[in-house]
């Protein structure tokens, strides 16, 4: 049987998912790589699948404990916002909210100049060409791809409108204006099961879907009947990525039945916002991933002994 391995995006909540990989490195004692014939990601999630099939000399760089480490500390860095920029984005109306440097820092320590063909095991993040007005499957088996630096396909599934500017990344001989994926596939199960079965025709597949907790804060009719572009602006991501995530959900269950196993949190206790990396919210996020392995530790063991 094939193992796919899909993950949500959700900004610093990608820690959730990380502790998850990490419980299921431990319990195996073996890498994700080694457990997973296809990991695929969105946005924070990219990062996840990105950063756990990192090679060096031949064996995985990264552990899932080390990606976890990677939201927990370099978090406040990448959603660190100054006044000045407060005012001068008009609360990401009139630019975006966060500089990018600090997340192309992080990625550029985490990735140095590893390439995605470099990557172990097969590797897929989706991210969207707001120029050619097209989807864009970044894979590290796919010919054209293949010199793709990880750090690009990290920072291109990650930038999310409002959040980070555009990543310019060099595709072959031209280079592509990329948004994040989580545009129109935020939880990217569906696209991994589709590339699934195209990669191993025929053969049986049990796909983990990872989500990075469910939003749970109401939008009253009272209060969004009277927005306008700007009031809507940051409410409009968020129902696009949780709308994009349910749906996706829903349309597995129904083609994988029983081989499709979401492993989703509410996020009860915790801010649901994707930037708020501060101390306590990350805390919170740690504990309610701690709930959440607990309360799935059947299904996840299903994964390490299933062949």
């Amino acid at each position: 049987m094939r193992k796919i391995l899909s993950i949500d995006g959700g900004g610093i909540r990608g820690i959730i998912p990380a502790l998850v990989l990490d419980y299921l490195e431990k319990e195996s004692n073996k890498s994700i790589n080694e457990l997973f014939d296809l990991c695929v990601g969105t946005s924070a999630g990219g990062i996840i699948a990105l950063g756990l099939t990192q090679s060096q000399e031949g064996r995985p760089r990264y552990s899932a404990h080390d990606l976890a480490d990677f939201f927990e500390n370099s978090g406040a860095k990448i959603f660190k916002r100054s006044v000045w920029r407060n005012i001068r984005s008009a609360g990401g109306v009139l630019d975006e909210l966060y500089s990018a440097r600090p997340l192309e820092s992080a990625l550029r320590k985490y990735f140095g100049g590893s390439r995605l063909g470099d990557n172990l095991g097969l590797t897929m993040v989706p991210a969207y060409d707001i120029e050619a007005r097209k989807t864009v499957f970044l894979k590290s088996w796919h010919p054209d791809h293949e010199l793709i630096l990880s750090r690009d396909a990290a920072r291109a599934t990650s930038a999310a409108p409002t959040y980070f500017e555009p990543a310019h990344v060099k595709v072959g001989a031209n280079r592509q204006a990329l948004i994040d994926g989580g545009v129109f596939v935020n939880s990217p199960a569906v696209s991994a099961y589709a590339e699934a079965l195209k990669l191993f025709p025929g053969e049986p597949l049990l796909l983990l879907s990872l989500g990075t907790g469910e939003l749970v804060r109401s939008i009253p009719f009272e209060q969004a009947k009277d927005w306008g572009q700007a009031g809507w602006v940051m409410p409009l991501l968020d129902c696009m990525f949780d709308g994009a995530t349910k749906a996706a959900n829903h349309q597995m269950s129904i083609f994988l039945g029983d081989n499709y196993l979401r492993l989703q949190v509410t996020l009860d206790g915790a801010n649901d916002d994707m930037d708020d990396a501060s101390v306590s919210n990350i805390e919170n996020l740690k504990r309610i991933a701690e709930r959440l392995i607990e309360e799935k530790r059947p299904l996840l063991d299903r994964i390490i002994t299933s062949g």
